[in-house]
């Protein structure tokens, strides 16, 4: 789960997704929620909305995130992920610890942007997503075995346009956050 609207800059992006005929959900984003999405344009990005979750092995379940470590490997994920890559705006990112104590991660305490790598597929004619995870860093570890794929804002249309860039990023440092128990 994320929070994609309590900045500035986010909240521009959700705009744009709007303006362009999508109803994101904004506040904290759930599976299965559409939300906005930057995926690559003829010469510029573009933001749309699209649903969060991959259709699963069984019906009515949904595949959220994958692990950028084998997305390459896995049939259901690795034509996706060189084709049609996204990224996912949001101001931070919720994670439970085994406690079942829950926390919000940011760069810091206020709600920066954070842009998480992942890709999409149409299924059914219905656009859907999925987001990257790698392994955590120690700022998450503590907490979460999984941390998202964090890109930075000059990293987007590398993400989204050049492959090269983007399988050499899978394994990529993740940038050290704060988090708050909420």
């Amino acid at each position: 789960m994320f929070e994609p609207k309590k900045n500035p800059e986010i909240n521009r992006i959700y705009e744009l997704a709007v303006d362009n005929g999508y109803q994101p959900k904004t506040g904290e984003v759930f599976p299965s929620d559409q939300t906005a999405l930057v995926i690559p344009g003829e010469d510029q990005v573009k933001v749309v909305a699209m649903k969060w979750g991959f259709p699963g092995f069984k019906p009515g379940q949904l595949i959220i995130n994958a692990r950028s470590e084998t997305v390459n490997e896995k049939k259901m994920f690795a034509s996706s992920f060189k084709a049609r890559r996204c990224v996912y705006p949001t101001s931070g990112f919720f994670e439970w610890s085994q406690d079942k104590e829950k926390y919000w991660f940011n760069y810091g305490e206020a709600p920066e942007p954070l842009y998480i790598g992942g890709f999409y597929n149409v299924f059914q004619g219905t656009p859907q997503s999925i987001l990257l995870t790698t392994a955590p860093n120690q700022s998450v570890a503590t907490i979460h075995n999984r941390m998202p794929l964090i890109l930075k804002k000059d990293q987007i249309k590398p993400w989204l346009n050049n492959d090269e860039f983007a399988n050499q990023f899978l394994t990529a440092a993740m940038p050290t956050l704060s988090s708050r128990s909420v």
